[in-house]
């Protein structure tokens, strides 16, 4: 009966040393586990500013978006001329440019003084336009040109405000 008791206390013994190595092995795994996961939570709380920047900064070029758009909403006064045709400097064959002005005004006070120096506006705008070659006026960039020379020139004697804008409601090359 004693080596009955010894065997039993031999065989708790034995379990006591396993159920300990068994806590051991579940206590080292949980441990790894927390690791895992804090190092995953602690790359995405770290990743995750540059993110947030570029929401921020994306209020930003809606912002820019909406000011385009307000900008638009928001125009002065339109002033429209008669149609220009006038002839284009060429070396090679006789070409023309028939084309029609709006002006956008920053006040409505603006037209007054407008309507009074019409025809001088008119001559400075024929001038402008008689100087200028086919090459200088066909693209894109050479119009966006023009505009600004025609508004730097008128804005130059006028006193009661500016020209914002000049627009081109008609424009014929031939």
């Amino acid at each position: 009966m004693a080596e009955k008791k010894e065997i039993e206390t031999e065989e708790k013994e034995e379990k006591k040393e396993g159920g300990s190595k068994l806590l051991l092995i579940v206590i080292i795994v949980l441990l790894l586990l927390l690791l895992v996961i804090g190092g995953l939570v602690a790359y995405f709380l770290l990743s995750s500013p540059p993110k947030q920047q570029q929401q921020q900064q994306q209020p930003t070029q809606q912002q820019i978006k909406k000011h385009k758009v307000n900008s638009l909403t928001k125009m002065g006064p339109i002033y429209p001329l008669d149609p220009f045709t006038v002839n284009l400097v060429s070396s090679n064959a006789d070409r023309y440019l028939k084309c029609k002005i709006d002006f956008e005004l920053d006040s409505p006070a603006l037209q007054k003084e407008v309507d009074k120096k019409l025809p001088a506006i008119r001559d400075m705008i024929i001038s402008i336009l008689s100087s200028k070659s086919i090459e200088e006026i066909q693209t894109a960039q050479g119009k966006q040109k023009l505009k600004d020379e025609i508004k730097r020139k008128i804005n130059s004697f006028l006193t009661t405000g500016e020209i914002r804008n000049v627009y081109f409601t008609e424009f014929v090359i031939q």
